[in-house]
């Protein structure tokens, strides 16, 4: 995140509530974009581009501002949400919302200028392969991702999950809506 990012403040549920947007964009190969991010720790990841929905933003304006940041590709045209993600991590203090579109028309081509200097890299990947290269990362994140491109999962469904722990070396994924 930049340094400039809204950081909400603690709901009355005592966690901050983070209002995310990500973006799914297949190019004419069938190819799925996915970009490679440098996280705090120095480790990276594989994720479909997206980013934090600002104050006053619609999530579909944020989601068009951050691929267009992470990416350079500018999207004209988004799908009604693919799918929702939504993360409680106790432990963490935290509360996750994800919504995630499908773009249906999008131009340009792959320049990286992310403000939040999180992404060093994008590129579109084979379904599976892409995939696998997310299952590095947050199981929120490619899981979702899998069961709509590999298992077609109808739109609109909500995955959700909670966090329990309280660093990375003790964190619990549980999976509750399955």
């Amino acid at each position: 995140m930049a340094a400039d990012t809204h950081v909400p403040e603690p709901g009355p549920d005592g966690l901050r509530h983070w209002q995310v947007a990500g973006g799914v964009l297949i190019d004419d190969q069938d190819r799925v974009l996915l970009v490679n991010n440098k996280r705090r720790n120095g480790d990276t990841d594989w994720s479909p581009p997206g980013g934090v929905i600002d104050p006053g933003e619609s999530p579909v304006y944020a989601l068009s501002r951050e691929v267009r940041e992470e990416t350079g590709l500018v999207v004209t045209e988004w799908s009604e949400p693919m799918y929702r993600v939504v993360v409680t991590a106790p432990g963490f203090g935290f509360r996750l919302e994800v919504v995630t579109h499908r773009a249906q028309s999008y131009g340009g081509s792959i320049e990286i200028d992310d403000p939040d200097g999180i992404v060093i890299a994008a590129q579109f990947v084979v379904r599976h392969a892409a995939v696998e290269r997310m299952k590095k990362g947050s199981q929120w994140v490619w899981e979702p991702m899998a069961a709509h491109l590999l298992d077609g999962v109808e739109d609109d469904y909500t995955f959700e999950y909670r966090l329990d722990g309280t660093s990375a070396s003790d964190r619990r994924v549980t999976r509750l809506d399955s």
